[in-house]
């Protein structure tokens, strides 16, 4: 594809994305005050809040994306594994899953080194504010703490496309950077004489860089385009990917839509009044505390010049009122019983009373248990789709990365030879629910007698609660050295 036909295509794509634009700032707005940027501009570290007197729902935006981090990808914490896939025989599987456990220790060392945590706390902010988010999954230069840079790409830079799948799998980034910025991110880039002379004028002039990463086949193709707006935009880089460097992911996706529908938009009309309602409190508690006056004209008492502060001495005609205090028509006190209300339903929109943290720390086993379940019923359509969305391709780009540098084995995690296993909290919670039903039939077969303990295969049991569990594999004892273990014995 031509850079015209790109640029064009680029083009379209963003004009489709316009509508969504208005929206999106406005819920940036009310809930996420250092978002945004949809062609309003402004400069980083100014003030945003003028227009928000309440901040229930950009601390409840806060608290619902630090629970996504701690429940879906808790930072220095294994939350996915590398397992062994049915195709493989019992031998098979002893054999590999050292292998596996050592290659899933290596891929999590190098999240954590990395600005992972970082940058993925501010997509879920995204996510839940706006309702679609983008990561840029990028390798690291060689000889780097980790192998993987993460950005947090603004939602006022990705423009994307939707496949035939329902993925988002066309990408597009517009972004403006200095000559300097430009070279240490493309390296290889072919500078233009033009470039050179504007640059060398003003080390501060900024150009526009168009990244597209659209799906060729099997492959993603990366081209990254000069945007000057004339016939001379020229192609600075190329290459391909076996995976899309780009991870987009939705909260909620409505037909016929393209991205996502999140939380904050779900609430906005209750946002907005509370915010509102809040800005008449003040003024009229401004009204309670400064009082209105009247005066009459007398010819010596000028309004203009009058200050309430004590000590004040306020001349007036003799025999006239003065200055004298209007009272006020009613009182505003049915206006904390309608914001009550108004946050209370703002919390509960973004899930802070049922994922908020625990505030009685005696709670019981089965407390905890009801909690899990609670919070899987809560986000399971949502996890669902940032596992397909996120965690999935997340996880195939970092295994290619590190295995084309060598750092873990060739293995092709497919899910019939190598499967990919999710052991965060969220993740977990389904687990202890078979195994609690698992364990529950243990104790009723074992209570049977000798004819129901006979059924069970106690090997395999231990086995299956050790991958259910996410025991480590070195742990595990393999089949060959517990029917060798007798023998030695005897």
């Amino acid at each position: 594809m031509d850079v015209s036909s790109l640029l064009q295509r680029f083009a379209s794509a963003k004009a489709k994305r316009g509508i969504w634009e208005s929206h999106w700032q406005e819920c940036y707005d009310y809930a996420l005050p250092h978002g945004g940027g949809f062609g309003r501009g402004g400069n980083p570290g100014e003030r945003k809040t003028d227009r928000l007197f309440d901040g229930t729902a950009a601390d409840a935006v806060e608290q619902l994306a630090a629970s996504l981090l701690a429940q879906l990808t808790p930072p220095w914490s294994r939350w996915f594994g590398l397992m062994p896939g049915p195709d493989l025989s019992e031998a098979e599987r002893d054999t590999v899953a050292p292998l596996l456990e050592k290659a899933a220790a290596t891929l999590q060392s190098h999240f954590d080194r990395s600005n992972f945590a970082v940058e993925m706390h501010q997509c879920y902010l995204d996510l839940v504010t706006a309702g679609t988010a983008c990561l840029l999954f990028e390798e690291a230069p060689p000889g780097d703490y980790s192998s993987f840079r993460f950005t947090a790409v603004p939602l006022a830079e990705a423009v994307l496309e939707e496949g035939a799948d329902g993925r988002l799998d066309g990408t597009f980034r517009r972004s403006e950077l200095t000559l300097a910025q430009l070279r240490l991110r493309f390296p290889d880039a072919l500078i233009g004489p033009s470039m050179e002379r504007e640059a060398a004028q003003d080390p501060q002039a900024r150009f526009g860089v168009v990244e597209a990463v659209l799906k060729d086949g099997p492959v993603y193709r990366y081209t990254v385009i000069l945007d000057s707006g004339n016939a001379e935009d020229e192609v600075l880089a190329e290459g391909r990917f076996a995976r899309s460097p780009f991870i987009n992911f939705r909260w909620l996706k409505a037909p016929g839509e393209t991205y996502g529908r999140s939380p904050v938009m779900k609430t906005l009309p209750d946002i907005k009044t509370a915010n509102k309602v809040v800005e008449l409190v003040l003024k009229n508690a401004s009204i309670a505390v400064t009082g209105i006056w009247q005066a009459d004209d007398d010819g010596v008492l000028n309004p203009g010049t009058i200050r309430l502060v004590p000590g004040t001495i306020i001349p007036k005609a003799v025999g006239s009122a003065g200055l004298t205090p209007l009272a006020t028509p009613g009182r505003f006190d049915v206006s904390q019983l309608v914001l009550d209300d108004l946050r209370r339903r703002i919390r509960h929109a973004l899930l802070v009373d049922r994922l908020g943290q625990v505030t009685d720390g005696r709670m019981t086993a089965t407390e905890v248990m009801e909690r899990s379940a609670e919070m899987s019923r809560l986000l399971g359509a949502t996890y669902g789709r940032l596992q397909s969305e996120l965690l999935t391709p997340l996880m195939m780009r970092a295994v290619a990365i590190l295995r084309r540098r060598g750092e873990i084995p060739d293995i092709a995690v497919d899910g019939r030879t190598v499967e990919l296993q999710y052991r965060s909290p969220l993740a977990q919670a389904q687990a202890q629910r078979d195994v609690q039903a698992t364990l529950r039939w243990l104790e009723v077969a074992g209570g049977l007698g000798k004819e129901g303990g006979a059924v069970v295969d106690h090997a395999a049991a231990a086995r299956w609660l050790a991958r259910s569990f996410g025991v480590p594999g070195e742990l595990i004892r393999t089949a060959v050295a517990e029917t060798a273990a007798p023998e030695a014995a005897g």
